[in-house]
């Protein structure tokens, strides 16, 4: 989080509008993606709980994460601008890879 948004006043997680109301961030597809890709790292034991500082290993909810961003990747084929398609394939190649090896750890 930058520091702008730590010093606007607002909670955790929002920004100021033009208006200066508190508000969630605009969602673009490229922030849907990096949202689906955070929960993918914490349920595989990449990011630790916020609040416990615990980090928790849980496969088959990455798995899960990793799906969803496969179905987009096929159902928005040929829809995507060239910056968000790059995007979408190196997350799905990264979180491939970090589940390969966890699961392999795990074992």
């Amino acid at each position: 989080m930058s520091d702008e948004s730590k010093n606007c006043g607002c909670p955790e997680g929002q920004v100021r509008n033009a208006r200066g109301k508190c508000v969630l961030p605009e969602v673009t597809f490229s922030s849907f993606i990096m949202s689906l890709n955070t929960s993918a790292l914490f349920h595989l034991g990449e990011l630790a709980h916020p609040e416990t500082g615990e980090k928790v290993m849980e496969l088959d909810l990455a798995k899960h994460s990793i799906d969803i961003l496969n179905l987009l990747q096929k159902k928005t084929k040929g829809n995507l601008d060239e910056d968000e398609d790059k995007l979408l394939s190196s997350i799905l190649y990264e979180l491939k890879m970090h589940y390969v090896a966890a699961a392999t750890k795990k074992s």
